[in-house]
């Protein structure tokens, strides 16, 4: 089986949540007519990764002026319970294109923001949701940490759907609860642009023997509003250049990286290509050596069957 995906690699219009979701549904659009069949957005997305904030927090202490800020944030996050994802469904079914959106997602219940990814479906909707299990460094301050219901992993009409935000990826056994569950897809948003993630993509292409995409915003010190500036006046201008990617199962690099542009890398996935990357190694076959080793994860949902 084959499938056309594209990788978006562009900038939010920065803590405008409707203003964010018009620009996705235009480049959806926008790819759908070029045959796309999914289309893989960046980590926070909606409505952008606060690169360079504090949100005032130091050990001891915090700001008003950073929680107002953050009150800012909450109030552009992304709510499943209202009309937000009703959007983007409702575009994924019009333009039937399966969409996987990084968001902050805000919690009604308890109040909290979460970066999480939302796996769309054109004829099932939301699919369901990865929230991430470890937010990195101060990420921990406006984000709250999921647990292993978190870890989903879908099988579609386009292949098994999974993957990780960030520098989850790094997490050994994180990686390890994707791929126990046959991932094809293996899809990593992230706001890391360094050229040590490209090493990253291509080895868990290699280790996992499933296809990576890797996605990036492509974010300029200059793009974000004026009233933010001060928040970021010490960092570089070329603030996240980039560095989206698509390897094969073998490591090999089919499209990308690419940096210091807003782009969106397409390619058609020939899904064969997994079956042929597993005669010499495969991590959860014949490779696995089950006699010595166990694994398990708590909570970890079965893969869930797209209707």
């Amino acid at each position: 089986m084959k499938v056309k995906v594209g990788i978006v690699q562009d900038s939010p219009v920065f803590f405008d949540k409707d203003k964010t979701i018009k620009k996705v549904e235009q480049l959806t659009k926008k790819y759908a007519k070029e045959g796309c069949e999914l289309l893989v957005f960046p980590e926070s997305f909606i409505p952008g990764y606060p690169r360079g904030f504090t949100f005032g927090a130091t050990i001891g202490s915090r700001t008003d002026e950073g929680r107002k800020l953050y009150s800012e944030y909450y109030k552009n996050s992304v709510s499943l319970e209202s009309d937000d994802l009703k959007k983007l469904e409702k575009l994924s079914k019009v333009q039937h294109v399966y969409l996987v959106i990084g968001v902050t997602e805000k919690q009604n219940a308890n109040g909290s923001l979460y970066c999480s990814m939302l796996y769309i479906s054109p004829t099932d909707g939301l699919l369901g949701v990865h929230r991430k299990i470890k937010p990195t460094g101060t990420e921990r301050i406006i984000w709250g940490e999921a647990a292993g219901e978190s870890l989903v992993t879908f099988d579609t009409k386009i292949g098994k759907l999974g993957g990780l935000i960030c520098w989850e990826n790094y997490m050994p056994l994180a990686r390890m609860a994707m791929y126990q569950k046959g991932v094809e897809l293996y899809i990593a948003p992230t706001a890391d642009s360094r050229d040590e993630w490209t090493a990253t993509m291509k080895h868990i292409a290699l280790e996992g023997r499933c296809f990576v995409l890797g996605c990036n915003q492509f974010y300029t010190k200059a793009m974000y509003p004026q009233k933010y500036q001060a928040f970021v006046e010490d960092a570089p201008e070329d603030i996240c250049p980039g560095g989206s990617i698509i390897v094969s199962p073998l490591g090999k690099v089919i499209a990308g990286p690419i940096f210091n542009e807003s782009s969106v890398l397409t390619a058609t996935l020939d899904l064969d290509e997994i079956n042929h990357s597993k005669l010499d190694f495969d991590v959860i076959g014949h490779y696995a050596r089950n006699d010595i080793f166990q694994f398990d994860v708590k909570n970890q949902p079965e893969i869930q069957t797209e209707k």
